[in-house]
């Protein structure tokens, strides 16, 4: 019984929904959603039913997109009742959710806690030089500025970095009361949840919305045997202070296609999470970029 995960699946894309028809059964393993499925109703039952009908546990986190107002879907929910609405699509299919009990995993690399966590971003990564007030505008000039802004909205919340205060309090207290045995934790993330794990060479000023350095210690704080997160599209493996670091994002079709032209599907793509490879000696080693899986 392993644990696999993906995220940025982004079923937007009509290439991207025909990939995800192409999963294959794993029905004693456990599949991480790791957000971004999509923006729509639509979008999320079309992932979560091919994830349950060929997982038997099946996880999901939110990530930026699902969080979208849209005029075409739903315009009425914004912010939290978005977020709540993606949470009730995902129990109604048996999805786990972040608003759910942490998971035991007694599978191979067990037993470990399965903490799937909704963070959202402070623009807090950013140079030390600029500040808070300026920070848009230091994106601004390399003509930078998220989607975000104008779909994602932090209702009832007066800005976004008030809802991710409120979201990494609310986190924290859970992963400091929620593990009684204190069983390794399985961290699981949209964000990356440390500032030099962001790289994004051709927008790098895209950082600011790319987590919180709130949680920068969190893999050590709370014990963490492995950090799952997305967003970034660069797909890669890190190892710090001995807990390994999977960015999992597939993408948008023009940032993989090439990968499929080989001959390769979203089979080749899911990254193996549990039981993963031991720590390398003395906890660290040098980044390994997975894009071909």
């Amino acid at each position: 019984m392993k644990l696999y995960a993906i995220g940025d699946l982004h079923l937007g894309y009509e290439y991207n929904r025909k990939a995800i028809q192409e999963l294959r059964p794993h029905y004693e393993d456990g599949l991480i959603l790791v957000g971004d499925v999509g923006e729509s109703e639509a979008h999320l039952d079309l992932t979560f039913e091919l994830a349950k009908r060929n997982f038997r546990e099946v996880f999901w986190c939110p990530g930026n997109h699902e969080l979208y107002t849209l005029q075409s879907s739903r315009p009425d929910l914004r912010g939290v009742a978005k977020y709540q609405f993606c949470v009730d699509i995902a129990r109604r299919h048996g999805v786990h959710t972040p608003e759910d009990p942490f998971f035991r995993w007694e599978g191979e690399g067990g037993p470990v806690l399965i903490a799937l966590l909704f963070t959202l971003y402070d623009y807090s990564f950013r140079p030390p030089h600029v500040t808070r007030e300026g920070a848009l505008r230091w994106a601004e000039e390399t003509d930078t500025v998220a989607t975000d802004e104008f779909l994602l909205h932090p209702d009832p919340h007066p800005s976004r970095d008030a809802w991710c205060r409120e979201l990494v309090a609310k986190a924290e207290r859970r992963l400091e009361t929620e593990n009684p045995e204190g069983l390794p934790l399985v961290l699981v993330n949209h964000w990356p949840l440390r500032e030099d794990l962001v790289y994004i060479p051709k927008v790098p000023r895209f950082s600011l919305w790319c987590g919180t350095k709130a949680t920068e210690d969190w893999h050590t704080r709370f014990g963490a045997k492995v950090v799952v997160s997305g967003h970034l599209h660069v797909p890669r493996t890190d190892w710090k202070a001995g807990v390994r670091f999977e960015e999992c994002s597939l993408g948008y079709p023009r940032q993989w296609q090439d990968v499929a032209a080989v001959g390769k599907d979203i089979n080749d793509i899911i990254r193996e999470i549990l039981p993963g490879p031991p720590p390398p000696p003395g906890g660290e080693a040098d980044m390994r970029w997975r894009r071909w899986g």
